[in-house]
């Protein structure tokens, strides 16, 4: 992205997150959810952006390598109520590191989720659907019907089940979970409904939908084995969460930057992105007995 030396004056993180918040308005998250700024001061300076799927150490450690200003995660820090950040636990360890270090964070969740286009719209595209996509869960609030959870759409050409598999896979970042399918692998695959995140309340919504296969994260032992018992649903694939959203990252960076292209003129294009590589899922090694 576009990097400028002007001695015009510096993008600030409030133009930042205005920016932003045009194109993931906070309202559009769940009530439950914790979206918007966790630290930083308003009136700082941002030249460089680095967005992540989570806030974890490993993240924090590349953004101060990279001299990052600004880390935009989609998971938030602190989904529930805390009454400490004392530095003796994780997220108060990565608060104290941030501030000192004069980095903020900010956190797009379900309201990246449920935008159009949003998590499951990069998703859906990773994986290899194309054209028209519609929600699996539409927003009733949305009077044009396009935000919501999920995506259903199209292949170009149906695959069967083990080749759709392999496409998923190739598609996103490589994980130790790797991608999981409960189906015949010689079923055809031609309707797709994705969901970024945990997909477990969607299962449903894939079955009244009519579509081949859902791909989502997190599938659960019983609500997984319940479903494919019952004739007549679509296959499942399972993804590592952390991959599922990954895709996001770079549609995130690009909306924002062209909002503060909007907003600023050539103020708006100095400032860098960087979509971290980072993989932050939580499972590290799968052991298989041969």
């Amino acid at each position: 992205m576009p990097v400028s030396t002007s001695t015009a004056q510096p993008v600030t993180l409030s133009d930042v997150t205005a920016a932003f918040e045009e194109v993931y308005p906070p309202q559009w998250a769940a009530s439950w959810d914790a979206v918007g700024l966790v630290c930083g001061d308003p009136a700082q300076p941002v030249g460089r952006i680095l967005f992540a799927v989570d806030p974890v150490d490993a993240v924090v450690d590349e953004a101060l390598t990279w001299g990052a200003d600004l880390i935009v995660t989609h998971h938030p820090l602190m989904l529930r109520g805390v009454t400490s950040v004392a530095a003796d636990t994780p997220k108060g360890r990565i608060v104290h590191r941030l501030i000192r270090s004069g980095v903020a964070l900010y956190t797009a969740h379900t309201n990246a989720d449920t935008a159009s286009p949003g998590v499951s719209d990069a998703l859906a595209r990773a994986v290899g659907i194309t054209g028209r996509l519609r929600p699996l869960e539409p927003d009733t609030t949305d009077p044009e019907g396009r935000r919501g959870i999920g995506r259903i759409g199209e292949l170009d050409q149906p695959l069967v089940l083990r080749d759709f598999a392999e496409q998923v896979a190739r598609g996103l970042p490589a994980t130790a979970g790797g991608v999981r399918v409960a189906g015949d692998l010689d079923r055809l695959v031609s309707t797709v409904a994705v969901s970024g995140g945990a997909g477990d309340s969607l299962l449903g919504a894939a079955r009244a939908a009519g579509v081949d296969a859902y791909v989502t994260s997190d599938l659960r032992h019983h609500p997984a084995s319940e479903f494919v018992e019952r004739p007549g649903g679509p296959a499942l694939i399972d993804t590592a969460h952390f991959a599922g959203e990954w895709p996001w990252l770079a549609d995130g960076a690009d909306h924002l930057s062209d909002a503060l292209g909007r907003a600023g003129g050539q103020n708006g294009t100095n400032v860098e992105f960087r979509v971290s590589t980072t993989v932050t899922d939580a499972w590290s090694r799968t052991f298989q007995h041969v």
